[in-house]
Order: C-alpha cells, then structure tokens, then sequence
C-alpha cells in the first residue's frame, strides 16, 4: 500500500473513531439530568450544553483512542 493510500486509510479510521465517540458521549449523556443545573424553561441551553459536552468529551475519547492506536502500531517497531 502506497503512502497516500495508507494516509487516507488512517484519516478515515480517525474520522470514524472520533464520531463513535462522540456518539457514544451523546448517549451517556442522555441519561444525565442537566436540566437541574439551570433555571426553569431554559430547554435550549440544556440541548446546547448537551451538544457541546458530548463534542468535548467524545474528542478527548476520541483523541485517547487514536493516540493508543498510533502506539500501538510504533510498538511494531520495537522489536
């Protein structure tokens, strides 16, 4: 596999990792109450608030995930 191809691959692998995590946040999420935290009526800053913890959380799981990944395949290199 060429260069190009093999950067292309592991982009794609990233792109995908990165939305299964912040998919996987968004459900977790879900089950918490954040609606306690504000003030009665206030239903679209729950949903945006929901919305940007489940994009900062799911990048940092997302950002772990790619980082063991890469080290993994250097640990190749190793031996």
């Amino acid at each position: 596999m060429d260069g190009a191809t093999q950067l292309a691959l592991s982009s794609l692998v990233d792109i995908l990792i990165s939305l299964a995590c912040i998919l996987v946040c968004w459900w977790v999420l879900t089950g918490v109450r954040l609606e306690v935290i504000f003030k009665k009526g206030r239903k679209t800053a729950v949903k945006a608030l929901h919305v940007i913890l489940a994009l900062v959380l799911g990048h940092q799981l997302a950002t772990f995930f790619i980082d063991y990944l890469g080290w993994s395949k250097l640990l190749g290199q190793l031996f």
